[in-house]
């Protein structure tokens, strides 16, 4: 049996048998108290023994992440906001766990602390609910685009494509690298490919093919960027939700991104419901409001020249002043999230900032991109209408210095029965730590790969 089911159903007054870790353990002189945990849900069991067992002294020994199973009698609790207990009647010490477990330290121990020994995270409180969430806003978001007719889409996760012309690809080879450095040569036809590759930064092109044959996909996995940053929203391998719809505007985007994202949110909130108020207790008070909120608001679209109007308008001395045909800050974000007092689409940016693939405005000054800034966490998804016409694609490619050799696969989707057709992506991570309030990517990806870091 799991703890789930204790909550699920009535079994006061009947023998259970229960198999988890020792969480935390109260020892008295005749009696003592054992909270158990078994990873089927937040809540945990509460179990009681006293002297008149047999083994009283050998359970008192018993440490704090010990494995156990546990068997008694479940009885109603007299303690003021626990439903029941068990009665110990039985227990088996199924792995013992020495002083040194590095959990045992009385004290919180620190997020920082926690990344140094990632493998044992998920049995403290924090991140047993963060990657509870995890979870569960993964099966949502599989959820939601399988209900409504979506391919799930596998996309290569080695590549000689840069998606978005970054050049920061991790490279991957079987090339003797010791033998390179000495040479100073790299024949690459000698390579496991045949030719440059590397680690995906995104599989939003590739997506595109196949938007062109089932109208309505998604790719949801792992892509990487070998960028040198060190800041709380960037990591150099995590996961990316790209759907790519064809016969679809940049207005169709925007409704398909606001109902996604809402539905979602919603789905974590009903179904993780002791997980999220712990974050709202102990992580970021309030946050049920927030995204309750975001569920219930109706989104704001409003175009980047005019955004920059109103920064420019605003009575605020900006650390980075907004300027027209430039990028916004984070403080910009946050300023335009509650000027609407809720999510903002800001739509058709400066060409010159947005990649290649997006499609051009006849403005000839902006492209039809869209970025989703929402409330306390700043931007959250990124999108565009895709350029559908080759010549103008082809001009792009090349007013930008990027090679059209190797891209012909994409280049001919615009020749090959083309149409208009959009996508947009959203970091998983970034998700998480609007849903959770933990504010830092290392702490919301099991094992996380930046700088310098690749440990277990």
């Amino acid at each position: 049996m799991e703890i789930k089911e204790l909550y699920e159903k009535d079994f006061i007054n009947q023998e259970v048998k229960i198999s988890g870790w020792v969480k935390n353990h109260r020892k008295q002189a005749h009696f003592g108290f054992i909270d158990l945990y078994d990873g089927t849900t937040f809540k945990t069991l509460q179990v009681i023994y006293d002297d008149k067992l047999k083994e009283f002294d050998e359970i008192t020994k018993i440490k704090l992440g010990s494995a156990v199973t546990v068997k008694g009698t479940l009885i109603k609790s007299p303690k003021e906001g626990q439903e029941f207990e068990l009665s110990l009647t039985n227990l088996i010490l199924e792995g013992n766990c020495p002083d040194d477990y590095p959990l045992q330290a009385k004290g919180r121990p620190t997020r920082e602390f926690l990344r140094e020994i990632a493998y044992l995270r998920p049995r403290t409180n924090l991140f047993q609910a963060v990657f509870r969430v995890r979870s569960v806003a993964s099966y949502a978001i599989h959820k939601y685009f399988q209900e409504r007719g979506y391919v799930y889409v596998h996309t290569p996760l080695i590549t000689a494509n840069d998606g978005e012309g970054a050049g920061q690809m991790f490279q991957v080879t079987t090339l003797d690298l010791d033998k390179v450095a000495s040479t100073g040569k790299v024949d690459y036809e000698k390579d496991f490919f045949g030719k440059k590759v590397g680690l995906a930064v995104t599989g939003q092109l590739e997506g595109e093919t196949f938007a062109m044959a089932y109208k309505k996909i998604y790719t949801f996995g792992p892509t990487f960027r070998a960028e040198n940053s060190n800041t709380k929203t960037h990591a150099s391998e995590f996961w990316m939700i790209e759907p790519e719809v064809a016969f679809c505007d940049l207005e169709g985007i925007m409704d398909i991104e606001e109902e996604m994202l809402k539905f979602v949110v919603k789905y974590v909130l009903d179904n993780c419901p002791d997980e999220m108020a712990f974050f709202d207790k102990f992580v970021e008070k309030g946050l049920i409001d927030k995204l309750t909120k975001l569920v219930n608001s109706k989104f704001t679209r409003i175009k980047h020249e005019d955004v920059i109007t109103i920064l420019k308008e605003a009575k605020i001395k900006w650390e980075f002043d907004p300027e027209y045909g430039e990028d916004i800050a984070k403080e910009h974000e946050k300023y335009i999230t509650e000027y609407f007092n809720g999510p903002v689409f800001i739509t058709d940016w400066p060409k010159d900032i947005k990649a290649f693939y997006m499609k051009q405005n006849a403005d000839g000054k902006t492209v039809a991109a869209v970025d989703l800034e929402v409330p306390g966490a700043g931007e959250l998804m990124g999108g565009s209408q895709r350029e559908e016409d080759y010549d103008k694609l082809i001009a792009r490619m090349q007013e930008l210095n990027i090679p059209t050799e190797g891209m012909e696969w994409y280049l001919n989707l615009r020749k090959f029965g083309g149409c208009k057709h959009s996508g947009f992506g959203m970091g998983f991570e970034r998700l998480l730590i609007y849903l959770t309030g933990v504010e830092n990517i290392r702490d919301v990806i099991p094992y996380p790969r930046t700088p310098y870091n690749c440990e277990f």
